[in-house]
């Protein structure tokens, strides 16, 4: 068992003894964080973008502000599902670091916060900075889909 593991282990006990079906331990994170990916992520994407492309000044203004805003309750609710991630893992006492999902999700949500404090320290008018924002956010986007296939074959595999 790995540090991480055998420190979470006492919180894993606990939920055990709450009965919780194994259906639900076993499936709960990725059902709630495929809606997130699904809704959010695309919300996310599609505003971001709208707010760059879009021609009609009231379509991008209603994006570029909508946009933040999704993005910030994406990434609490991403990092939260990380957080229960890794504790259904430590629950079904399978190894955490080992997995190629848990990297993925780290990196991802490593992008995400990067990608945070980017738009947080204001683009003002700097065009390279908002290009960089717009690219991590599509790379952390697409990398949710590999993540996502990672963590379908981790749940198939336990």
């Amino acid at each position: 068992m790995s540090g991480l593991s055998e420190f979470l282990e006492p919180i894993a006990a606990w939920f055990r003894s709450l009965g919780i079906p194994e259906p639900v331990v076993h499936w709960g994170h990725p059902a709630m964080m495929g809606i997130v990916v699904v809704a959010m992520g695309s919300a996310v994407g599609i505003t971001g973008w709208r707010s760059r492309l879009a021609t009609d000044f009231t379509i991008a203004d209603q994006s570029r502000n909508a946009h933040p805003k999704i993005a910030g309750w994406m990434f609490l609710f991403m990092a939260l599902g990380f957080t229960g991630g890794v504790l259904s893992l430590v629950m079904q006492q399978q190894p955490v670091l080992e997995s190629p999902h848990f990297w993925t999700g780290l990196v991802v949500l490593s992008l995400l916060a990067f990608n945070g404090v980017i738009a947080l320290a204001g683009f003002g008018g700097n065009k390279s900075l908002r290009t960089v924002h717009a690219l991590l956010g599509s790379i952390a986007l697409l990398l949710m889909l590999v993540h996502a296939g990672l963590g379908l074959k981790l749940g198939l595999s336990i």
